[in-house]
């Protein structure tokens, strides 16, 4: 894959330095001057942090019905009754049931998705980490790499005839989906790259849960960048944004009780950014950007560089196995 021209290099981009200095000194602007009237959006994992945050903030947009996909529906419930405070409250709010650890849940939600009237947004955000590795009791693979990689992808795969057919009822104008990626992406050493298969590589006992967090978050980029050349902009708009190192998400609640998930929470408490802000990378990554950021990850709300193995010819060998 040949880099669109950014304005800065893919190898500078994964650099500490530049992390660093992005958590310390940026700050993403608010969205505004965008109407959502009218349109409807589901957002996954969005009871807590960084999905609750772009779910209000695209209800701050006017969005008009709001579908909150969580594993969780007790939760989903008690999250969902807050949102329309301080609002108009002209806004429809569900709460749809989806396990991104089943493939059942996952098909069951996508059909659902197809009784809607009009699909405008979908956010891929429910995400995990966990505290040690462990394989999904229904599929044989790692759990990581089940839920943030290949349930995601699959999920994402089942919306696009669904947008297809609602793009009529939404004046033509092509659904958009953003998926929630990750800085780490780009800091994995990936030793199972060589591996093939691959995905059977990562489904034995003993590797390191953050780095499979990691790697389930690189895979993804090369999910993007292959299903970019399948489905065309004019389809379906999709694009990849990280909401950079956020201290107040659930989505480290596996190892934050840990030893070394605690030493690590002094260290983003103080860089990272609250899941409020973090969330309009996010929104801004939906509603601010069009076909130029199709099969595009963005950072910082522009356009930036993946990893740099997604552009390399061993990147090309990867996503063509």
């Amino acid at each position: 894959m040949t880099p669109p021209h950014f304005d800065v290099t893919p190898q500078k981009e994964r650099g500490v330095f530049n992390f660093l200095s992005r958590q310390l000194f940026f700050t993403p602007e608010p969205v505004t001057g965008v109407s959502l009237a009218g349109k409807t959006a589901i957002v996954t994992g969005s009871n807590a942090g960084v999905g609750l945050e772009v779910s209000r903030q695209l209800l701050d947009l006017g969005l008009s019905k709001l579908i909150m996909a969580v594993r969780n529906e007790d939760k989903g419930h008690a999250a969902s009754a807050n949102l329309p405070k301080g609002r108009d409250g002209k806004a429809t709010i569900e709460v749809w049931k989806l396990g991104l650890a089943s493939y059942d849940s996952i098909v069951a939600f996508a059909q659902r998705a197809a009784t809607l009237e009009r699909m405008d947004i979908a956010v891929m955000n429910a995400g995990l980490v966990m505290a040690k590795t462990a394989l999904n009791e229904s599929t044989g693979h790692d759990e990581t790499i089940q839920v943030n990689y290949i349930s995601t992808a699959l999920l994402t795969v089942l919306l696009l005839p669904v947008a297809k057919a609602k793009r009529p009822a939404q004046g033509g104008i092509a659904s958009r989906i953003t998926l929630t990626s990750s800085d780490v992406a780009t800091w994995t050493p990936f030793k199972e790259k060589t591996k093939n298969p691959l995905l059977p590589a990562f489904d034995t006992p003993g590797g390191k849960p953050t780095d499979r967090m990691m790697v389930s978050k690189l895979l993804g980029q090369f999910f993007l960048a292959e299903l970019a050349k399948r489905v065309p902009p004019s389809a379906v708009v999709i694009n990849y944004a990280t909401p950079g190192m956020v201290h107040d998400s659930q989505f480290n609640r596996e190892i934050d009780g840990t030893f070394g998930g605690k030493i690590a929470f002094v260290f983003i408490r103080r860089i990272g950014y609250t899941s409020l802000v973090a969330a309009r990378h996010i929104t801004d990554a939906i509603v601010k950007h069009g076909e130029e950021s199709h099969g595009q990850y963005l950072s910082t709300q522009k356009l930036k560089p993946m990893a740099p193995i997604i552009y390399s010819d061993v990147g090309k060998e990867i996503s063509e196995r």
